[in-house]
């Protein structure tokens, strides 16, 4: 019997990137997975891509910000298998660089949107349903960025910072429920988020890594799986560090 057998994800941000990662790794060990992205045509060809893989798949289009999005998603994984047992909130985008001063005040209403909003959406609508029974795992993608700070990625790293806090406060609310909530904080993967930093943004993060790379996305869906898993069962509202030995605390 496979680790996730007859259970069901919501995994946002999954068209691409992390978010697929970790929608085939769980998927590969027997969950049913419900992708949420805002690109239709990326979005229809993953979860053609994990479909094609064995793996029972819904799509849901949308901004993770908009309640409607989540409220869609849920409804699918309801209607479709009747029940939802795993959430994890991977959409975020990482913004313009630039310091402060040199940023418009609407870049961090932008990044604020997908990164932290998003994330207290899902968990607002999702939550209630697994209370339902009891049961649930809700793993929140954060950084290291919302731990350490990287300059010129202000409303990056502090939108990061909010997730963890977002964590830590909705674990110690469940605590006394079969719900864990934890969140990950991983230094740089090569991934699509990084088209949208310099090439000197990129080299700063990777040279502040201890073991002098950069991440796997199968590396992150290892952790991610483990903290999805019946498994994890006396943690919640915690940071687990996949950052390569960058993280000080």
């Amino acid at each position: 019997m496979a680790r996730f057998d007859d259970q069901v994800a919501i995994v946002t941000g999954s068209a691409t990137g992390i978010g697929y990662g970790i929608a085939k790794r769980l998927g590969c060990e027997g969950a049913k997975v419900v992708m949420v992205d805002f690109d239709s045509e990326l979005g229809e060809q993953a979860a053609s891509e994990l479909a094609a893989r064995g793996t029972p798949t819904e799509l849901t289009l949308g901004d993770v910000a908009e309640p409607d999005t989540a409220e869609r998603a849920v409804k699918q994984a309801l209607d479709t298998w009747g029940r939802i047992d795993i959430l994890v909130n991977n959409a975020g985008i990482g913004g313009v660089n630039g310091n402060i001063w040199e940023l418009e005040v609407e870049e961090m209403d932008r990044v604020y949107r997908t990164n932290l909003r998003g994330v207290f959406s899902f968990s607002h609508t999702v939550i209630p349903h697994m209370l339902e029974r009891d049961y649930g795992r809700i793993v929140n993608i954060a950084s290291i960025a919302g731990k350490e700070g990287n300059p010129r990625m202000v409303p990056y790293s502090a939108t990061k910072a909010a997730v963890i806090g977002l964590t830590k406060s909705v674990g110690k609310e469940l605590s006394g429920t079969g719900v864990r909530v934890n969140c990950v904080t991983p230094a740089v993967v090569q991934t699509r988020i990084l088209d949208e930093f310099t090439p000197e943004q990129v080299a700063y993060m990777v040279e502040r890594i201890p073991l002098g790379r950069t991440g796997e996305i199968s590396e992150i869906a290892a952790l991610v799986a483990w903290l999805a898993s019946e498994e994890c069962s006396f943690s919640t509202g915690a940071v687990f560090d996949i950052s390569g030995g960058r993280a000080t605390y």
